[in-house]
């Protein structure tokens, strides 16, 4: 019996650990697959370690919302070293992550981050982070540590039910030098692998030092962008580094006015003192209370500035430029105000320094980590929106000797962070433009709701009582001068007394806070000429403005502006700025002598001639600009220009001329 029962108790013993590998063996995530021993180049993969079904559950199958787990592996196991990778992957899940460890958006964005809604269909880039560098098997003894890199990603997939495997559509490198064929799950319907081989071109351009074992010394090119953002350390200590933070603009259109400037630090570190630039909040509650607090127990933390994970700066007054405490670095100082170079070479750049603390175990002079997830931003809302990526290592930063000696000080380290401007359908223009011409006495508004409609939780009575649809109405040329309220009125009683039709409702205004006219006052043999109007209805005076006007057929013919700065830069584009004394646009405010707020306003004649563009017909639309730029914002323009059905022998060109020497003259009693 009892030899009986130990055979039982061991068959029962047997299949209780059949079953508890099994369960086991299922709840393991699916190893990463090893990398191709036929691959010479840079070995991708990603694997699907996981999925969960998750809440709301829904009807329709395809659509069901579950949780994810996935790795993305690089491998380099070709002869030169992959500096600076990022990752590619093309989701076609609507995948959204809530976490990505070992890498970060290349993109800078945030956490949780809409891969659909972010990239509509185009690769999500991961940049390595910390191991921004790959060396080669051959450097480093085919050590791992150093040739490989694993992304760790969590976030929420929208698929059917199992056994469907959701798997990315493409792999790639963003390194133009790599091609990677398309992607396959030969090996196991969780993986995905290809591997990425050196582009003919880039292989005949010759090897990189393979031997070079030290990340810090590879060295990328430097490039361009709209705004270049270049993070310099000075002097580094075993705790702290004293860093330079440039940001220059080389947009030719672009300005900033107020930047703000955020980053995201990665490895606790925080910001001790500044100069030429200040934190929008001092805050060390996060330092008192955190790791920071615990390792630097002898630091006074009142006098430390930030301990913000992202914190932000912005520039300084000028008055604070020769602060001994805060000031005295170049190009600082104005205001977070940075010009296009076209305007003015000493303003497109502006720059201030930093004492950051490390924690552990980065505590060394060579362990040095630039700041991750760059953002830029302007405080006016003619500013443009930009896209930065991430630091790349390049060659330090040269600076002259202060003291004026014949030798340069170069920098410990230096990385390049490259902005550029996004152009976004969906955000709308600040300024507009409108046509008028000594041929009709009608001026041709600018378009409705040209800078957005109003929407009816935010302007429910502006919204209710007029078409955001309709055309605008032609206008009589003192109505230009007039805001939009009056500017109605007086559309009426032009349209009774020119015999138009009226739109009931009537148009919405455009919602602009600065208004650009152009109007054509001649045409003759040799030559015609032209009047540029800014108005600013905005309260806010506008300093060092300036404009981009686009002639397609004219560009040719420009001659000169009278009262305006304007040179012809190419690209079919008239660069127009102020003269010192007229670089200045006053904004809205209230006149004696009438009854509503007046709009600020300069003006200009240009003169063309008709000499290098032969064949140009100014009256059937040459003579009007197709594109037209403020202080870096591309304007909306009108959808028609004046017609040549009602030519008038003079009394629309009197009328118009009136009408702007009048209000030139009353300004000027401002």
């Amino acid at each position: 019996m009892a030899m009986a029962m130990s055979i039982v108790d061991i068959a029962q013993t047997f299949i209780f650990l059949v079953l508890l590998a099994h369960t086991a063996s299922a709840q393991l995530p699916a190893p990463a697959p090893a990398p191709d021993a036929g691959c010479n180049g840079i070995f991708l993969s990603y694997t699907l370690q996981g999925r969960d079904q998750i809440r709301p559950h829904v009807a329709e199958r395809n659509s069901q919302p579950y949780s994810f787990r996935a790795s993305a592996t690089v491998v380099n196991s070709g002869t030169r070293p992959l500096r600076s990778w990022a990752l590619q992957i093309t989701f076609v899940h609507g995948e959204i992550l809530v976490g990505v460890d070992g890498a970060v958006l290349t993109s800078g964005a945030d956490l949780p981050y809409n891969t659909t809604a972010g990239d509509a269909g185009r690769p999500t880039s991961f940049t390595g982070y910390p191991q921004t560098d790959l060396l080669t098997p051959i450097a480093t003894a085919g050590d791992p540590a150093k040739t490989q890199a694993t992304v760790n990603l969590v976030g929420t997939l929208f698929a059917g039910p199992k056994p469907y495997d959701p798997l990315p559509s493409f792999l790639s490198l963003a390194d133009p030098s790599y091609t990677c064929p398309p992607a396959t799950n030969a090996t196991s319907p969780t993986n995905l692998t290809t591997c990425c081989v050196l582009t003919s071109a880039a292989a005949a351009a010759g090897a990189d030092d393979d031997s070079a074992t030290d990340p810090a010394r590879n060295f990328l090119p430097r490039r361009t962008g709209d705004l270049v953002i270049t993070y310099d350390v000075l002097q580094s200590h075993e705790a702290t580094y004293l860093a330079l933070v440039t940001l220059e603009n080389d947009a030719p259109l672009g300005r900033l006015d107020g930047w703000q400037l955020s980053w995201r630090w990665q490895r606790e570190e925080f910001i001790s003192t500044m100069r030429g630039a200040y934190p929008r909040e001092v805050d060390t509650a996060g330092c008192l209370y955190g790791p920071q607090g615990q390792y630097y127990k002898g630091l006074d933390f009142s006098k430390v500035l930030n301990c913000d994970r992202t914190p932000v700066v912005h520039d300084l007054p000028p008055s604070r430029a020769n602060d001994d405490d805060i000031g005295r670095i170049n190009h600082c100082c104005r205001n977070g105000t940075i010009l296009p170079k076209s305007m003015d070479v000493a303003q497109s750049k502006s720059a201030f320094q930093m004492e950051v603390y490390k924690m552990p175990p980065d505590l060394n002079r060579t362990k040095l980590y630039p700041p991750t997830s760059f953002n830029v931003t302007g405080s006016s809302p003619l500013n443009p929106e930009y896209a930065c990526g991430v630091a790349i290592p390049v060659s330090p930063s040269e600076y002259p000797d202060p003291s004026g000696l014949a030798s340069t000080t170069v920098a410990v380290a230096t990385w390049q962070v490259v902005c550029n401007i996004t152009t976004s359908t969906k955000k709308p223009p600040r300024c507009c433009v409108s046509f008028s011409a000594f041929y009709n006495e009608s001026v041709v508004p600018c378009r409705t709701c040209a800078c957005g409609c109003p929407s009816s939780a935010t302007q429910p009575a502006v919204s209710a009582t007029c078409s955001t649809t309709a055309p605008a109405m032609l206008l009589p040329p003192q109505a230009l001068l007039m805001p939009f309220d009056r500017r109605a009125s007086e559309a009426l009683t032009w349209a009774d007394q020119k015999h138009l039709g009226v739109p009931n409702p009537m148009p919405c205004g455009d919602f602009c806070g600065v208004s650009i006219n152009w109007h054509v006052a001649t045409d003759f043999t040799g030559g015609w000429s032209a009047r540029l109007t800014l108005f600013n209805w905005d309260g806010t005076d506008m300093p060092d403005w300036f404009t981009a006007i686009v002639m397609d057929r004219a560009y040719d013919g420009f001659d000169q502006a009278y009262s305006f700065n304007a040179t012809r830069v190419g690209n079919s584009t008239i660069f127009v700025k102020g003269f010192q004394g007229s670089n200045f646009l006053l904004g809205e405010r209230n006149m004696s002598g009438v009854d509503y707020p007046v709009p600020g306003k300069l003006q200009s004649v240009f003169s063309f001639t008709k000499k290098t563009t032969p064949g140009i017909d100014v009256i059937a639309g040459d003579g009007f600009p197709s594109k037209v730029i403020f202080n870096g914002d591309e304007c909306a323009m009108p959808l028609r220009i004046p017609s040549q059905g009602t030519k008038q022998a003079g009394g629309g060109v009197i009328s118009m001329q009136l009408c702007l020497l009048v209000s030139s003259f009353l300004l000027l009693l401002l």
